[in-house]
Formats: C-alpha cells, sequence, structure tokens
C-alpha cells in the first residue's frame, strides 16, 4: 500500500500528516497501515522497520481533513503511536504537532494565505477543542525561517503563535476531574500519595518531586534507568487515571490509556542541569516541572503539558500552585531543556473556575513530502512479531524481529 504523506516537525516533535481521504476508510486497516509504517510494534523499541524515530516525541500521527462544515478551517485528529505495542492513543492531543497543523493547512491548499500572517482555525477531533494558529507566511506558503528558539529544537525558526481556546475538561469534561484541587491516592505497592488531577489541553497528574523520593536534579536518563521508580510511577499514573474517570481500572489505564493522564513532577524554581549540559538559573523560570511520555521522562515539555501546568498554577489549593512562585497570567515552566513561557487567562465564575484561552510560541517546519510504503503483508490481522528467523545460506538460527 502506498500512500501520500508529509512529515512536519512541531516544536520538539516529528508527525507523519496524512489528509484523511487518503487513508483507509475502514479503522482497523488504517491502524494496521500507520503501525506498519512506523515500525510498531517493536519488541526492542528501535522502530527500525519504519519512519518512527523510537521515542514517543518522534512517534506521533496526524490526520487532517477539511472543517469548513464544522465552522472551522480543518479538523485535526491526533495520534500517539505506541513503539513497542499494537496501540494507537487517541485520547488527546499534542500541542507540539498542533503547531504543525496551520503550515501543514497552508501549504496543501486548505486555507488561503494572507501574508504575512494567515490565521487558521482547527478543532483537534481528539478533545473537542479549537485551537487559533497564527501562521508566518510568504508569497502564499508558510514561511518557516527565523530566529525564535524553542529549548530542545537546535535550530530558530519563525514564531507560531498558538491560542487554545476553552481548554478546559479536554478528555474528562471538567478543568478538575475530581472536584478538588487535591487528593490522596491509595497506591498498592507505593503508598498514599497526594496528587492534583487537571484537565486542560490533555489531563495531568501532579506530584511533588519528593512524594517519590526525587529532587528535581534527576536527568531523564537516570529516571528511565530505573525500572522500579518507573514502575511505581505508571502505578500512581495509572491509579490517577482511574480516580479522573478515564479509565475503570488500574491494568487498563496502563493496557490502553499509556498517554493519559500524563505524570507530571513539580517543585519551585531551581538551579538544575539542563539536557545540553548547560545550568538553569531558578530567577528565569516560575515552577520547575518535568513530566513522562509514553513511560518514558519527556526530554523536554510537551505543549499541552505547559498548557495544564500553566492552568494549574492559577487555581488555589492544587499542588502547582503551592508550589510555583509565578505571579499574574504569565508563567514560565522550567523543563529538562530550559523554559516554556505561557499566558494563561483563567476565571472564577460562582464555584467554577472557567479558561477561556492559553496562549504559546512554538516554531514548525516541512521535512519531506511523498509516500509511505508499506507491504500489503504487513496488512494482515493476524500480523506478529517474530524473533528467529533461519536464513537462506546456512539454516541457521538468528535473532532478529521482524514482521509478516
Amino acid at each position: 500500500m502506498r500512500i501520500p504523506a508529509v512529515l512536519m516537525r512541531g516544536g520538539t516533535s516529528r508527525a507523519l500528516f496524512f489528509h484523511a481521504e487518503d487513508l483507509p476508510a475502514d479503522e482497523q486497516l488504517r491502524d494496521r497501515f500507520i503501525l506498519a509504517a512506523y515500525g510498531s510494534p517493536d519488541p526492542g523499541r528501535r522502530q527500525v522497520d519504519g519512519i518512527g524515530g523510537a521515542t514517543s516525541s518522534t512517534s506521533k500521527v496526524a490526520v487532517i481533513s477539511d472543517g469548513r462544515h464544522l465552522g472551522v478551517d480543518v479538523l485535526y485528529h491526533f495520534g500517539q503511536v505506541s513503539i513497542d505495542k499494537p496501540l494507537i492513543d487517541r485520547r488527546g492531543n499534542c500541542g507540539n504537532i498542533s503547531s504543525a497543523v496551520g503550515p501543514f493547512a497552508v501549504d496543501e491548499g486548505l486555507v488561503t494565505a494572507t501574508d504575512p500572517e494567515t490565521i487558521v482555525r482547527f478543532l483537534n477531533v481528539n478533545t473537542g477543542k479549537v485551537i487559533v494558529a497564527h501562521v508566518p507566511t510568504h508569497e502564499g506558503r508558510f514561511s518557516p525561517a527565523g530566529d525564535f528558539h524553542v529549548p530542545g529544537v537546535p535550530r530558530g525558526g519563525s514564531p507560531l503563535r498558538l491560542e487554545f481556546l476553552e481548554p478546559d475538561g479536554s478528555v474528562t469534561g471538567s478543568l478538575l476531574p475530581t472536584g478538588n484541587p487535591t487528593d490522596l491516592l491509595e497506591v498498592p505497592g507505593v503508598g498514599t500519595v497526594e496528587v492534583s488531577l487537571v484537565d486542560a489541553a490533555n489531563p495531568l497528574v501532579f506530584v511533588r518531586w519528593d512524594a517519590l523520593g526525587l529532587t528535581g536534579q534527576e536527568t531523564p536518563d537516570e529516571i528511565d534507568g530505573n525500572p522500579s521508580l518507573l514502575a511505581r510511577i505508571e502505578a500512581v499514573r495509572a491509579h490517577a487515571g482511574v480516580l479522573a474517570g478515564i479509565s475503570p481500572n488500574a491494568s487498563s489505564a496502563s493496557a490502553t490509556s499509556p498517554s493519559v493522564p500524563k505524570m507530571t513532577f513539580v517543585g519551585p524554581p531551581t538551579r538544575y542541569t539542563r539536557t545540553d549540559g548547560t545550568e538553569q538559573a531558578p530567577e528565569d523560570h516560575t515552577i520547575r516541572a518535568s513530566m513522562m511520555s509514553m513511560g518514558r521522562l519527556h526530554r523536554t515539555f510537551a505543549l499541552t503539558g505547559g498548557i495544564c501546568t500553566a492552568v494549574a498554577t492559577m487555581i488555589p489549593g492544587t499542588i502547582p500552585h503551592q508550589v510555583s512562585l509565578g505571579d499574574g497570567n504569565r508563567v514560565r515552566v522550567g523543563h529538562p531543556a530550559g523554559v516554556m513561557p505561557l499566558e494563561a487567562t483563567v476565571r472564577r465564575v460562582g464555584e467554577a473556575w472557567t479558561v477561556p484561552s492559553v496562549s504559546a510560541y512554538r516554531t514548525a517546519r516541512r521535512l519531506m513530502d511523498g509516500h509511505v510504503l508499506v507491504p500489503d503483508q504487513y496488512l494482515a490481522q493476524d500480523v506478529r512479531p517474530r524473533i528467529s528467523q533461519q536464513t537462506q545460506l546456512d539454516k541457521e538460527p538468528i535473532t532478529t524481529e521482524v514482521s509478516r
């Protein structure tokens, strides 16, 4: 099977972009094609037989279609493609990939460019939320070059402003899924953990660094290289997913909803070493945070996670509000690769909180376009990864992972 696709970078993530009309109408066949295109599932977590980059940030997919019948320019369906499981999680959104939707829509002719800036309104199908992208354009095309830098991206680009309109309740239907700013969560094998569950753009479960014996100085490799710690982190995340009403039980949360809610560690601003080896000063950020993504610590910080964190710092009683040193509607999230600035508008209406909008800046770039090729045999329903096969020359067993 041969299907047109565009590889886009959005913020610190990367995804294949497809036109919905080009993909198989049958949902199961479509998902088998996407999984095979990425080289998933790969028990070795390398995605060597596909275009996936072997990280959660580079194993994402976007499906785009006309949205004029719903009052927007385009519809955007996001998928988090599992690396080692036959799963595409569509329960949340990705803010980084969202930043590439506007440029894609302009370059594909889905909207008419109005230089020097083209406004693209799109609906994220996963969450039912509208996002407004302010896309820099030149001569009717997206203009990617510039000197705006996003931590975690080595080259600068043109600044893309994204407005996330009414992002509260994106998955659970409520800004505070439990109705409480904090809850005490009983987790077998871990104990009692204080958490804050907040749902804005994506649902996050916030805990203090020291709740799991961390200091905020740990590198991503130190956390990812500790299997017992990862197991405790996933246990807390899975049980929080049950408490938020996202999953019926902890086992289901781990098996079918690995991307939401996202586990996020927070604390007050502190001095720490960034992933590039440089020092991050405490005065440059208002909250120190790191988040988990598909079972591993995110090397930067998901934009939707930044949105939710910014909103949470403005709700009295939440853990982010307790530890943040922010003032007003501007929040600077200190994450492993640097600082993410955001602006959030949060209002109290009676006993409830509302979030009219959250703004952030990203960069994006079209990396390549062409066709994705997947052998038809890979699309059979009984595909199983194998770990041994005989060579045609000597018939001696070898240990390669192949798909049939």
